[in-house]
């Protein structure tokens, strides 16, 4: 059948060409030995021991990071003890009223308007003026102010019982006025201040609402700085000693310590089995301990849902009282002028019988015809109402 089919198609079905021949592959490498020599040629190429420089000290990361900070630090400090010359709380344009007289009221909602924080404060006593410090550039608040009352009974009142009242879902934190009334004082912005929530690490800051003992996070910074210098020696040490033990070290002990760790981690493994109970015993107590921790969160959360609860109540009260106060006066106001139009009413009708008696008593003619007059005119009135409420009714 093949032999009918056209010559293109026979081609598909031709035979390749044979393979070309190729020589084989020649080695490139042989398996010569290298002879090997010493080193004996090369000793008078070393450098001289005494000529050989002393080692040098490489910093660690720990020891690069402290002084980095402390660099830092000495820019910041350099910087503060220069602007601190310019600064004179005493002849400052903002602060111009009585220092004696005024409260400093810190960690404000920044929506909490002036007027809120009067009404807040304002139980207190009179408050002459209120100054929230506000951003210079972009004019937004920055969570305190200064608040002037009219007498120092009122300024100690707000110290002593506003402090830790919470506004806005804040508690804010009340004070004296330090840079006025107190020698060689300096704000936050000059490494000053009573605050302590910027101590260093989040377990020494201070998280609670009110004022702070200065003492307390005296005691914690100084805290913080030895744990901070223990740390940095011991991780120091602990390097060097890695380093020099990494380089004394020989093949040999290098694969005595691989096989310690690998012996230590199937320990244990082993002891892993054993340590179970301890392990449950271990998270059944910090379980107990969570459990404790809210329910001491949770009591003193309701504590201070009670304390807000009973100051709104009382608050209610007594605004509530207020318009009970003003409602009665009103009202008793409304009745006294009431009883006193209807006085005023009978007077001019004494008044008016009395003129008219005198008048009947020297004409009685007139009078009579005065009469005869008014009555006249009082029908025809009455006559011109009905014939008003006659029509509409025609109409309809």
């Amino acid at each position: 059948m093949t032999q009918f089919l056209p010559a293109n198609l026979l081609a598909l079905f031709a035979p390749r060409d044979p393979l070309p021949y190729l020589p084989p592959p020649v080695p490139k490498h042989t398996n010569e030995v290298c002879t090997l020599s010493g080193i004996g040629q090369f000793v008078n190429m070393f450098e001289d021991p005494d000529n050989t420089p002393a080692p040098q000290k490489v910093p660690t990361r720990a020891e690069k990071k402290e002084s980095k900070r402390k660099e830092k630090d000495a820019v910041q400090k350099e910087r503060i003890e220069e602007d601190v010359q310019y600064w004179d709380p005493h002849n400052d344009d903002n602060a111009t009223g009585d220092a004696f007289k005024t409260v400093f009221v810190s960690r404000i909602n920044y929506d909490t308007r002036e007027d809120k924080l009067r009404r807040e404060f304002e139980e207190f006593g009179y408050i002459r003026k209120i100054h929230m410090v506000r951003d210079k550039k972009t004019g937004k608040p920055r969570g305190y102010a200064f608040i002037e009352y009219e007498s120092e009974k009122g300024m100690r009142a707000a110290f002593k019982y506003g402090d830790g009242r919470k506004i806005d879902g804040r508690r804010v934190v009340v004070d004296i006025e330090r840079g006025r009334t107190v020698k060689n004082w300096r704000p936050r912005r000059f490494g000053g201040g009573l605050g302590g929530t910027r101590i260093g690490p989040p377990d020494m800051n201070i998280t609670h609402s009110g004022r702070v003992d200065p003492r307390q996070y005296q005691e914690k910074l100084a805290r913080a700085q030895r744990v901070r210098e223990r740390e940095l020696n011991v991780n120091g040490e602990a390097e060097e000693r890695d380093r020099s033990k990494s380089r004394d070290k020989t093949a040999d002990e290098k694969d005595r310590d691989k096989s310690e760790r690998r012996s230590s981690r199937e320990r244990s493994r082993e002891r892993r089995g054993g340590s179970r109970e301890r392990g449950r015993d271990d998270d059944r107590d910090r379980r107990r301990d969570d459990r404790d921790d809210r329910r001491r969160d949770d009591r003193d959360r309701d504590r201070d849902r009670d304390r807000d609860r009973r100051r709104d109540r009382d608050r209610r009260d007594r605004d509530r009282d207020r318009d009970r106060r003003d409602r009665d006066r009103d009202r008793d106001r409304d009745r006294d002028r009431d009883r006193d139009r209807d006085r005023e009413r009978e007077r001019s009708d004494r008044d008016r019988d009395r003129d008219r008696d005198k008048d009947r008593e020297r004409d009685p003619k007139k009078t009579i015809d005065d009469e005869d007059r008014s009555i006249a005119k009082k029908d025809e009135s009455a006559i011109m109402d009905e014939s008003y409420t006659e029509a509409p009714m025609a109409n309809a």
